[in-house]
């Protein structure tokens, strides 16, 4: 049979044409440089079965997920999270506002492929009026929000403050939300472990944003990452070293730090510039720095970044390097000399900080507290002498933290230990030391823990303003002086979860801090909080 050429020439150069035309309108997508990690949003996520964290393969005109934004010396910057996008799509998102009765483009920024975001940063900001933003992509994909004014004629400027998102329970958070929105604050305050699912960040934290973008879309928001949100049960973060230890607690960090890099990014890049942004081991970032709001200057720190691994550098007191069981043991033997806590570069950042605008109260923003202010871990039947965890160790970095911020007469909030407290610190003696409030788990159902002394008595000096039997002086497992005031066991309403709420007082002086539950409708006039609060300080 005779074959017809032409025929065959045409077919295939139809052929070239429709393959040609695939490869141009389905790109390759971009290859990430890990590949044990993010799985579920790098490279052919598409292809990635359904997962139990968050639908990935949302509606095209859903794609931009929630913004975050801060302004600081007049610069507003404000990050734009988005779904995983297909090859195809395009990678640009844009910023409007609206200018009378319609809307006024601003600027274009290229999505990271690592992570889903993308950062806008625009100078010469107007905080002297509320102005309406939307992030597009796309023709129809939008999230609208309205950056607020800057509070500064506020008598009183208030602060939410929320930790420890667990993925125990991967529900919404309509109680928070109704909650906070009704109680309006100026500025909010997640101070890590917004995300559970270590090895899969970006669905995780898509999860958040759903989960809690109605409290963020019109006002600030401050986000800084814990241990879990990059992937580690524990974090000595060792100047940024590779860990290669079971649980870390060489110090370092267990996954690539790209990885890192990226939950920075997405977590942090919404915040004013770093105050030094030199970069630490293997290329990873820094984020401490401070933000002024209302007249109010926040100090927010990394607490994990710089500081020791326990493991290999003083003698093991229990199962774990981090774990101190017996209660016989010599705390001095584990303040050794080269161990750090904040490190010299956040040391000096305290310093400089305090010493500056002494009009302004101010406030220091952190990961954990600064003491041992648990005793049972997680059961009843786990009790723990000393938690190296914890910003209590090494005592002799503890104490030159508390020092700087006692001096800037600054309060500390912080998150972290699934365990709402008051303290006042000591440093020399008890009392002379700075407020601290940290505040109540967002979902306590997992790795409970409990401040229950074991002679079961109360301290000298107990509050007399509560109910509580077990406040005033003790001596946490580092031997560090404490004075507790008040805290939330996980027999207290909603097993001890909930939120904080500080109230700054500029005209007295003072700061009130406030302990929600988070089944109590606060928009009830029979609403209570914790037994033991709130609480209102002095700032002088």
């Amino acid at each position: 049979m005779m074959m017809n050429y032409k025929y065959v020439f045409a077919a295939l150069l139809l052929m070239s044409i429709i393959c040609c035309t695939h490869k141009k309108n389905n790109p390759k997508p971009p290859e990430a440089p890990f590949s044990e990690v993010d799985t579920l949003a790098i490279n052919d996520w598409w292809n990635r079965a359904d997962n139990p964290i968050i639908n990935l393969k949302v509606n095209r005109d859903s794609v931009v997920a929630f913004g975050l934004y801060t302004v600081s010396n007049n610069t507003l910057k404000l990050s734009a999270q988005l779904y995983p996008l297909y090859p195809e799509e395009t990678k640009v998102v844009r910023l409007e506002i609206k200018e009378n009765d319609g809307w006024k483009e601003i600027q274009q920024q290229e999505v990271n492929p690592l992570g889903w975001s993308a950062l806008f940063r625009i100078k010469g900001w107007d905080t002297s009026k509320d102005i309406y933003y939307r992030i597009r992509h796309g023709e129809k994909a939008t999230f609208e929000g309205r950056i607020r004014k800057d509070p500064r004629d506020k008598e009183q400027i208030v602060l939410a403050a929320l930790s420890c998102n667990s993925n125990k329970d991967r529900g919404m958070r309509e109680n928070y939300v109704r909650n906070i929105n009704y109680q309006n604050p100026d500025l909010i305050f997640f101070a890590g472990d917004q995300s559970y699912d270590h090895t899969e960040h970006t669905a995780a934290w898509l999860k958040f944003g759903l989960q809690f973008r109605e409290t963020f879309r019109n006002r600030p928001c401050i986000t800084i990452p814990d241990d879990h949100d990059i992937g580690q049960g524990n974090l000595w973060g060792e100047n940024g070293k590779i860990s290669t230890s079971q649980g870390s607690p060489d110090g370092g960090y267990r996954y690539h730090p790209e990885y890192v890099k990226m939950v920075e990014r997405c977590q942090t890049a919404h915040l004013p510039d770093p105050y030094d942004p030199t970069p630490i081991e293997r290329g990873i970032g820094v984020y401490y720095t401070n933000l002024i709001l209302g007249g109010i200057d926040f100090a927010i720190l990394e607490d994990r970044k710089f500081k020791s691994g326990p493991e290999g550098k003083i003698p093991q007191q229990g199962p774990r390097p981090d774990h101190i069981r017996n209660p016989d043991y010599d705390p001095s033997s584990i303040d050794l000399p080269g161990l750090t806590l904040l490190g010299d570069r956040q040391l000096e950042f305290l310093e400089d900080w305090g010493s500056r605008r002494a009009e302004m109260p101010k406030v220091v923003l952190s990961q954990t507290g600064f003491c041992g202010g648990a005793h049972i871990h997680g059961s009843l039947d786990n009790r723990l002498h000393a938690d190296l965890d914890s910003n209590g160790w090494p005592q002799s970095g503890r104490k030159k933290a508390l020092e700087l911020i006692q001096k800037a007469k600054a309060v500390h909030i912080a998150g972290d230990q699934h365990l709402a407290t008051v303290i006042r610190h000591g440093i020399h003696k008890f009392g002379d030391g700075p407020w601290a409030f940290v505040v109540p788990a967002i979902v306590n159902d997992y790795y409970s823990r409990w401040w229950w002394p074991e002679d079961e008595k109360s301290g000298a000096n107990p509050n007399p303003n509560t109910t509580l039997p077990w406040t005033g002086d003790y001596l946490d497992g580092f031997d560090n002086k404490i004075t507790m005031m008040a805290y939330v066991n996980p027999e207290s309403p909603s097993k001890g979860g909930g939120y904080g709420l500080i109230r700054f007082d500029k005209i007295e002086r003072k700061v009130t801090f406030e302990c929600w539950p988070r089944y109590v409708d606060v928009t009830k006039v029979d609403a209570q909080q914790f037994e033991g609060w709130p609480i209102t300080i002095g700032l002088e």
